[in-house]
Parts: structure tokens; C-alpha cells; sequence
């Protein structure tokens, strides 16, 4: 995969219809809500995306199914990981390292407030 510096264009359109639809529903829904929401912001913006993508886990050499899955997956490149939780932990950041560039928490008043960009 290539690197996405923060201020990549792709990054900042999906942060601004994550941010569109964080204004229209607000705080308060399950994180399927934003999901499916924002899934259909990036359709109606012809931006290709794939949605609970298997992530499995390798261990002694061998792929297995632990039932992680990424929320979604925006041109093969960028890993948004959807959270409706009252603050982003540190545990949070630990889990997300692991397979994620951007984590984006639905769950605040100001939804900039909730986002937290990593690049690999």
C-alpha cells in the first residue's frame, strides 16, 4: 500500500462527508448508522469503497479468521474505522495502529474533535 500524507485529498473528502453526516444525524447512533451513512455519502460522490473488509490475523504462519473486520476500505488505500464511544482512548490508538490510517469517532459534539489521522 502506498503512504497518505494527512493532508491528502482523498483523506480530506472523506473527512468532510463523514463531517456532513456527523452534522445531519449528530451524536447519539450506533456506529452501523454512521456507517451506513457514509457509505452512501462516498457512492453519491463516485468514490469506490468497500465495506466490512475481513482482516485476518497471522499467527505462526497461519491466516486465521478472528472476526476483525474493517469498516471501510476507500480506494484499496484508506482504512476509515467508524467509533461512537463517549472519548477515544488510548487502547483505542493501540488497537487502531495496528491496521488503520484514520479513525473517525461519531460520537461528539464536533465531529473534528473525534477524528484521529495515522499514516503508515
Amino acid at each position: 500500500m502506498e503512504n497518505i500524507s494527512p493532508r491528502d485529498p482523498l483523506t480530506s473528502r472523506v473527512i468532510g462527508l463523514a463531517i456532513s453526516v456527523h452534522r445531519e444525524l449528530g451524536p447519539g447512533l450506533l456506529e452501523s448508522a454512521y456507517e451506513e451513512c457514509l457509505c452512501f455519502e462516498l457512492k453519491q460522490s463516485s468514490i469506490v469503497f468497500a465495506r466490512q473488509v475481513q482482516l485476518p490475523v497471522w499467527y505462526k504462519g497461519i491466516r486465521l479468521d478472528c472476526g476483525y473486520r474493517l469498516d471501510v476500505v476507500v480506494q484499496g488505500r484508506l482504512i476509515v474505522e467508524i467509533k461512537a464511544v463517549d472519548q477515544l482512548m488510548p487502547i483505542h490508538d493501540a488497537q487502531l495502529l495496528t491496521y488503520l490510517w484514520l479513525s473517525m469517532n461519531f460520537n461528539t459534539t464536533v465531529l473534528k474533535d473525534g477524528i484521529r489521522r495515522f499514516v503508515s
